[in-house]
C-alpha cells in the first residue's frame, strides 16, 4: 500500500470512528450513565490518536489527546455527564473531523489562526470542566483516611486498594556497585505519598555469616499518586537487573488497565505486546517472563504459555490477562471476518456495472441474431447465456445496495442541533433502516432529505407552549421511515404539526402569480404549489428557511434520479411527504411495448397484467377511459395520444396494467414485445424536460427505445375518477 492508499484507508476509519462517537454521544444525552456508550466515545477518540500519532499528524494528536484525557475522567465517574458537557463533547467532535479533513487534504499543513483558535478554546472549556467537576470528587479522595478496603495478599499482608504495591528485593551486590537502597526511596516519593513502608528481613543471614558488603534489604512499600507502572519501575532503572522487583497496581487501576485493553485498536499482537501497549505490563517484565519461557523450554520441559509465566512472577493480575486474552480472541474474530471482505473503490465498482451494462446490450443483440438464423441450438445456447448475464447483472447490482439507515442516522445530531436552535423539544423516529437501495442515490438524496427535516422542525411543528395548548404532547416528532413498493423505495418525512394550510398556499400562489385561479385543483396540486421556485408561506425570515429557497431544488434533485414526491397533510394532525425512487439507476427489467410502430420500454415492476382492449368491454366506459376489470373500474390512457404518435387506432389494442403506490391505471399500446432487460442510459440536457420519459436504452437491433416514467404519466389520471364516475357508471 502507498502513502496515498494510506492515507485515504486512515481518512475512512476515521470517518467511520468520528461517527460512531457522534452517535453514541447522542445516545449518551438520553442515557447519561450508559457506560457502554462512555466506552465507545473513548475508543474512538483513543483510536484516532493512535493511528494519527502514526501518521505524524500532531495537531490531531494534540486535540484528541485532551479530548481523552476528559473522556477518561468521565469513564472514572470523576466528571458527570451532562447535556452541556454532550454539546460541548460534540463541538470537539466536530473539530476532530475539521482536523483529520485537513491534515490529509493538505499534506499535514498547520490550520488557520480561525480554526486553531477555535481547537484551543475548546480544549480550555474542557480542561474547565474537568477541573470544576473533579474537585470535589479530588478533595473527598484526599480526605480518606487509610488504610480502607483492604485486600489480603499470598502472606497475610494488607494493601490498600487506593495505593500501588511496589515489592522490592534488593540484590546482594547493590551495594558493592556503589548503589543506596534508601536512596530509591526518597526518588520514589516524588511520584506520589508514600503511605507506608515495610521491612523485609528474610534474607538476613546469621551473625556469624553477616557481610557487611552484602545487600539483604526487602521493603513492601505502599504508593498512593497517579502514576504508572512505567514511571514507578523507572525509579529502580539503575538496580533492576539486580534484584527482584515487583508492582502491583490499585484496583481501580486494574480497572483501568482493563478497559484500556479492551478500547484498543484491533490488531495481530500477541499477548506479552498487548499488555505492554496498555501499560499494565513493562517491557522489562516481558523481557524477563520470555527468557524463563525459552529456559524452561530448553531443558526439555512443555513450553509454558507466556500468561502462566507472567502470573506466576506476580507481574500481571488476572483479571488484567484475560482481559489480554479476550481482546486477541476478539482481533482474530474480526481479522477473520475482514478477510471475508474487501474495500472496493467505488469508480471501479461503477465501471464493472456499465461493462455488465454492454454486455445486456451485446446479448440482445446475439439473440436477436441467433432467432434470424433460426438454428435452435444456437437460440438455446444465447438464452443459457443471457440468464447467466442476468445473475450477473443482479449480483453487480447488489454490490452497491447500501442500508439506508446509517444515512438517517445522521439526521439524529441535525435534529438536536436544530430544536435547541429554534427552542423546540424534538424528536426523531427512525423505521425501516434496513431498507437497501442503491449506494448512488443514497449520496444523491442526502441533501433533499435535509431540507424536508429541516423544514418539518422550523415550519411544520410548533412550539412547547402552542403544542400544549392545542393538547399535543410538549415534545414534537419528526419520523423517518424507507419502505419497498412496487419496485420502488418510498421514504416518508413525517411530523406531527400544524399540518399546511390550503387556503394560505392558495393565497401565496395567487399573488405570486403561480396560478391565476384555485378553480379545478385537486388538494395534491395545491401542496405540489410549494415546490415552485421562490415560495414560501413562512411569516419570518429565519436562519433555516423563509426565503422560499430549498423544496423546489428538493423536487428538482429528486426528479434528476427519476424519483417524484408528493404530499399528505391534516390541519392539526401534522404533514407526510413521500419520495419515490427506482432502486437503481443503472439496470432494470423492462416490459417491451409498441406504440405507432416505436418501441417503449415500461419498468416490469410496474406492470401488473397485460389484457386485450376489445369491444367486449362496455362501450360507454371505453368513451370514458374507462373499462370495467373484474368488477372495479380501471381508468387508462392512450399512450398514441399521449406520446403523440399517429392518432388512429391499430386494429387490435392492449392495456398494460401499471401500478404505482396506490394508483392503478392502464396504458393502452399497439403491440407486447416481451420481457426485456434495460441498460439505463441518460438523455442529456436536450431532453432533460421531457415529459413522460425517465431514460433511454439500446435495443438488439441498435435501435434506440425510450423508457417511460410511469409515475408521472399515470399521476394524470389522478382526477379522472372523481371526474366522470357519475352515479349511473357505478358497477
Amino acid at each position: 500500500m502507498n502513502m496515498d492508499e494510506a492515507k485515504e484507508a486512515f481518512s475512512v476509519e476515521c470517518s467511520e470512528l468520528l461517527e460512531e462517537m457522534e452517535s453514541a454521544l447522542l445516545c449518551l444525552e438520553a442515557s447519561p450513565d450508559d457506560d457502554s456508550q462512555i466506552n465507545a466515545i473513548f475508543r474512538a477518540a483513543h483510536t484516532i490518536k493512535g493511528t494519527s500519532g502514526l501518521f505524524g499528524y500532531d495537531d490531531v494528536v494534540k486535540f484528541t489527546h485532551v479530548v481523552e484525557t476528559f473522556l477518561d475522567k468521565v469513564r472514572d465517574k470523576r466528571v458527570a455527564i451532562t447535556d452541556d458537557i454532550v454539546a460541548v463533547l460534540l463541538k470537539c467532535q466536530d473539530h476532530m473531523r475539521l482536523l483529520v479533513d485537513h491534515v490529509v487534504a493538505n499534506d499535514n499543513a498547520s490550520l488557520s489562526s480561525e480554526n486553531q483558535q477555535s481547537g484551543d478554546e475548546l480544549s480550555q472549556q474542557l480542561t474547565m470542566l474537568g477541573k470544576g467537576c473533579a474537585v470535589d470528587e479530588k478533595e473527598k479522595e484526599d480526605e480518606v483516611v487509610l488504610p480502607v478496603n483492604l485486600i489480603e495478599i499470598n502472606e497475610g499482608e494488607k494493601v490498600s486498594s487506593l495505593c500501588w504495591h511496589i515489592s522490592i528485593r534488593f540484590g546482594s551486590s547493590v551495594l558493592v556497585n556503589g548503589m543506596d537502597p534508601i536512596s530509591f526511596l526518597r526518588y520514589l516519593s516524588r511520584l506520589g505519598k508514600v503511605v507506608s513502608i515495610f521491612s523485609v528481613t528474610d534474607a538476613m543471614p546469621k551473625t556469624e555469616e553477616f557481610n557487611p558488603e552484602n545487600c539483604c534489604l526487602g521493603f513492601e512499600i505502599l504508593l498512593k499518586g497517579e502514576t504508572s507502572k512505567k514511571e514507578i519501575e523507572s525509579v529502580f532503572e539503575f538496580v533492576v537487573d539486580d534484584c527482584q522487583l515487583h508492582i502491583v497496581p490499585p484496583q481501580a487501576v486494574l480497572a483501568q488497565y482493563a478497559d484500556l485493553i479492551r478500547s484498543m485498536p484491533e490488531s495481530d499482537l500477541r499477548i506479552g505486546e498487548i499488555l505492554v501497549a496498555s501499560g499494565a505490563l513493562t517491557e522489562k517484565e516481558l523481557e524477563r517472563a520470555l527468557t524463563m519461557q525459552k529456559e524452561k523450554s530448553d531443558i526439555g520441559s512443555q513450553s509454558p504459555k507466556i500468561g502462566d509465566v507472567l502470573l506466576d512472577n506476580q507481574d500481571i493480575d488476572p483479571v488484567i490477562l484475560d482481559a489480554a486474552i479476550e481482546k486477541q480472541k476478539s482481533a482474530k474474530e474480526k481479522a477473520s471476518v475482514a478477510n471475508r471482505s474487501i474495500r472496493v473503490d467505488a469508480g471501479k465498482l461503477g465501471e464493472q456495472i456499465n461493462l455488465v451494462g454492454e454486455l445486456v446490450i451485446a446479448g440482445a443483440r446475439a439473440r436477436l441474431l441467433a432467432r434470424g438464423t433460426g438454428d435452435e441450438a444456437l437460440i438455446e445456447s444465447i438464452l443459457v447465456m443471457e440468464r447467466l448475464v442476468e445473475q450477473i447483472r443482479d449480483s453487480a447490482l447488489r454490490l452497491r445496495m447500501v442500508q439506508i439507515g446509517e444515512s438517517f442516522k445522521k439526521f439524529q445530531r441535525i435534529v438536536r442541533d436544530v430544536s435547541s436552535e429554534l427552542h423546540k423539544d424534538i424528536r426523531l423516529e427512525i423505521s425501516g433502516e434496513e431498507t437497501e437501495l442503491d449506494k448512488t442515490l443514497v449520496e444523491k438524496i442526502g441533501d433533499p432529505l435535509m431540507h424536508l427535516v429541516r423544514n418539518s422542525m422550523d415550519h411544520g411543528l410548533e412550539t412547547p407552549e402552542q403544542r400544549i395548548a392545542e393538547g399535543k404532547d410538549k415534545q414534537g416528532v419528526v419520523s423517518l421511515n424507507a419502505y419497498h413498493d412496487s419496485g420502488s423505495i418510498v421514504i416518508e418525512v413525517k411530523d406531527d404539526g400544524r399540518g399546511l394550510s390550503k387556503e394560505k398556499i392558495v393565497a401565496k400562489a395567487l399573488e405570486k402569480g403561480l396560478i391565476t385561479t384555485a378553480d379545478g385543483l385537486s388538494e395534491s396540486d395545491i401542496y405540489q404549489l410549494i415546490f415552485a421556485p421562490g415560495f414560501s408561506t413562512a411569516e419570518q425570515v429565519t436562519n433555516l428557511s423563509g426565503r422560499g429557497v430549498g423544496m423546489d431544488v428538493v423536487k428538482k434533485n429528486i426528479q434528476a434520479v427519476r424519483g417524484t414526491v408528493d404530499i399528505d397533510s391534516i390541519p392539526g394532525k401534522g404533514t407526510t411527504v413521500s419520495i419515490r425512487l427506482p432502486l437503481t439507476l443503472a439496470i432494470i427489467d423492462g416490459f417491451l411495448v409498441d406504440v405507432a410502430g416505436t418501441s417503449y420500454v415500461i419498468p416490469l415492476d410496474t406492470v401488473v397484467e397485460c389484457i386485450e382492449l376489445t369491444q367486449q368491454h362496455d362501450d360507454a366506459f371505453v368513451d370514458h377511459q374507462f373499462i370495467k376489470l373484474r368488477g372495479s373500474l380501471l381508468p387508462y390512457i392512450r399512450l398514441r395520444e399521449t406520446l403523440g404518435g399517429n392518432r388512429d387506432r391499430s386494429r387490435r389494442e392492449n392495456i398494460v396494467v401499471v401500478q404505482c403506490g396506490d394508483l392503478r391505471a392502464g396504458l393502452v399500446v399497439d403491440d407486447l414485445m416481451g420481457e426485456f432487460q434495460t441498460v439505463i442510459k441518460p438523455m442529456g440536457k436536450v431532453f432533460e424536460k421531457l415529459r413522460g420519459v425517465s431514460g433511454a436504452t439500446i435495443l438488439g437491433s441498435g435501435e434506440v427505445a425510450m423508457i417511460l416514467d410511469v409515475t408521472s404519466i399515470i399521476s394524470r389520471v389522478k382526477g379522472i375518477t372523481d371526474s366522470y364516475i357519475a352515479p349511473g357508471l357505478v358497477a
